[in-house]
């Protein structure tokens, strides 16, 4: 049995200075994903044998655990999915373009990077509330730009993410206060490509294998 784990920031809480503040970024790790896997852990620790799964798999596999957790493991295991794939996505030095066969699918779904860049934009203003916007893949191999609603995670609609940005306010709001908006902007500074780049390789090797 292995209980899940808080995984350690890739970079210092600082390095993604001017762009997200180093107080958000230590109380938004520090606090809030540890609050996720403390309660997920806690919640499995009546079914022990559901700490077996990876958190992928238990995003996956949510109809088969326990009715009693069910909500509990969709909040706060999506919220463990959701920041561990949201971490390793940022960097410093980063932004730029999408690269590899990620820059031709985003071409060929929206027309251009800038294109794609509006419609993200679009759903991550339009959402209502707390959540997450996504760019993800689909069942048939297409690329899309949705939102998820909480902790909900794109694995728990049978689709499997490439790109998220938490738009919680508590993923902005000490920096930008209510300008989501310029939040989201600030994003595309900080996305590394090249890990969005491996993430979208893994999930057509994902999507091949179902």
């Amino acid at each position: 049995m292995s209980r899940h784990q808080l995984p350690k920031l890739p970079y210092a809480s600082d390095a993604l200075e001017p762009y997200i503040d180093a107080e958000t970024m230590e109380i938004h790790h520090g606090k809030h994903h540890a609050a996720y896997v403390e309660k997920l852990n806690a919640a499995l620790d009546r079914f022990p044998g559901l700490f077996d799964p990876s958190i992928e798999e238990l995003m996956l596999n949510l109809p088969s655990v326990p009715e009693e957790i069910r909500t509990d493991v969709h909040n706060h295991g999506g919220g463990h999915a959701n920041h561990s794939f949201f971490w390793p996505l940022l960097g410093k030095n980063k932004g730029g373009a999408p690269v590899g066969e990620l820059k031709k699918a985003i071409d060929k779904s929206f027309g251009s990077f800038d294109n794609f860049k509006d419609q993200f934009r679009a759903v991550s203003l339009k959402h209502f509330g707390s959540g997450w916007a996504w760019l993800s893949l689909g069942r048939f191999g297409n690329l899309l730009v949705h939102c998820s609603p909480n902790q909900h995670n794109p694995l728990m609609l049978g689709l499997i993410p490439v790109v998220g940005l938490d738009v919680w306010e508590h993923a902005y709001y000490l920096k930008y206060r209510n300008r989501r908006a310029d939040y989201v902007d600030a994003f595309w500074h900080v996305v590394d490509w090249e890990r969005a780049e491996s993430n979208y390789r893994n999930a057509l090797r994902e999507l091949d294998s179902q």
